[in-house]
């Protein structure tokens, strides 16, 4: 194989292939999981989102929502 004549496309296509092969398919996303770069600046936009919220009033926030989906997935 001329990895060198490959396009990226076929570079990706042949190392998640290689992936999978060696670490079946649930290895090879969570390998994929922790190598993703991920885009845009997190901490600027986390910034934007939840301003100056402690986690006590982050936490305080998220139960409610919470516990209704917990409600819900029972039904």
């Amino acid at each position: 194989m001329n990895t060198a004549r490959m396009t990226n496309a076929e570079i990706r296509a042949c190392g998640w292939d290689a992936l999978v092969e060696r670490l079946g398919p649930l290895g090879a996303l969570r390998f994929a999981m922790q190598t993703e770069r991920g885009h845009g600046d997190y901490a600027a936009r986390r910034h934007r989102t939840l301003g100056g919220l402690s986690v006590d009033q982050l936490l305080t926030r998220m139960r409610p929502r919470r516990a209704a989906g917990r409600r819900r997935s029972r039904r």
